[in-house]
């Protein structure tokens, strides 16, 4: 039964092992459009409306600018986008972009105004004074500006400091996406490796000294695998965090799976030398420790399952709601 099991194991971490090596490859060439919107005047465009379409699957990703006129969207798989555009007052733009491997575009876009509308005379505004009238000003303006509404110049720039910590959220989670794929491999090593290292005697009684060479390993790939774990954790938590953005989608499961493979990070361990301590005082594994295996498989599994659901930017409707 117990050499069943070992099998079954091994079959588990390879078809996972299999599954994180293409999510990896595909990890790696993780793309970024980001970018301000400005009007003609080089004013920023707050809360435009701003669509990224995948040419070649037809798939596209909503978002819009910030108070500061803007905008990013990561995880782009490489490929041909269209980026539009737009906002209230303001004609539609729309830019072709192609994305090569692991890059970060920036895209910045100045919005043209729009055309007065066409329709029926009545219901438009009065014509504005000819300049032989009266009461018509020496100078008319040619169009209205944020300073005219009453916005000051410091208000409507963008800010510094909030670009400054958009580019170190992205730098951080940079970081956590690359120790993230570093730590699966230890990892599933590590589950693969746990049935060899058990203690057996002849006929599978268990003895007081364990096989050394299999548990040597075993310990040393958890230990790896648990400060490797904690440290890409690090700089997904201390990530400074933009107000007024949730996360949603795959960036959203993601995020959920840390409930499952986080608690299970720091149980296994434990459980794992409550079983050793059974095991080496020749006693067969029971209660609570017993539990160390099906709670490394599913700390594992949710573990990779994270990793994929970002590595492919897929539309998680039930996500997003």
């Amino acid at each position: 039964m117990k050499r069943k099991m070992e099998k079954i194991a091994a079959g588990v971490g390879i078809v996972i092992l299999s599954l994180l090596t293409q999510s990896s490859l595909r990890a790696q060439t993780v793309a970024t459009i980001s970018g301000t919107i400005t009007d003609s005047s080089r004013q920023v465009v707050p809360h435009a409306s701003v669509s990224i379409e995948d040419v070649d699957t037809g798939q596209s990703i909503e978002t819009q600018t910030d108070s500061a006129g803007v905008y990013t969207e990561p995880n782009l798989a490489p490929g041909n986008y269209t980026v539009s555009v737009a906002a209230e007052g303001f004609s539609t733009k729309t830019v072709k972009s192609t994305l090569t491997g692991a890059t970060e575009q920036s895209i910045d876009l100045a919005l043209n105004a729009a055309p007065p509308q066409q329709g029926n005379p009545a219901n438009q505004l009065p014509a504005a004074p000819q300049p032989n009238a009266p009461n018509a000003p020496s100078n008319p303006p040619s169009s209205l500006s944020l300073q005219d509404l009453g916005f000051t110049s410091t208000q409507t720039q963008g800010s510094a400091q909030r670009q400054a910590l958009l580019n170190k959220r992205t730098h951080m989670l940079k970081v956590h996406q690359t120790l993230g794929l570093i730590t699966a491999v230890p990892m599933f090593a590590t589950l693969i490796s746990g049935p060899q290292a058990k203690a057996k005697g002849k006929n599978g009684q268990p003895i007081t000294e364990p096989t050394s060479a299999n548990l040597d390993l075993h310990i040393a790939l958890g230990g790896l695998t648990t400060g490797l774990y904690f440290t890409t954790a690090y700089y997904a938590m201390f990530a400074p965090k933009i107000p007024g953005v949730k996360p949603k989608g795959a960036i959203r499961l993601h995020r959920d799976l840390e409930w499952i493979h986080g608690p299970g990070m720091i149980a296994t361990p434990i459980l794992g030398i409550m079983a050793y301590k059974q095991e080496n005082a020749g006693e067969k594994v029971h209660g609570i420790a017993s539990a160390h295996a099906p709670v490394a498989y599913a700390t594992a599994i949710a573990y990779g399952a994270a990793i994929v659901a970002v590595s492919w930017p897929i539309h998680w409707k039930f996500w997003e709601r």
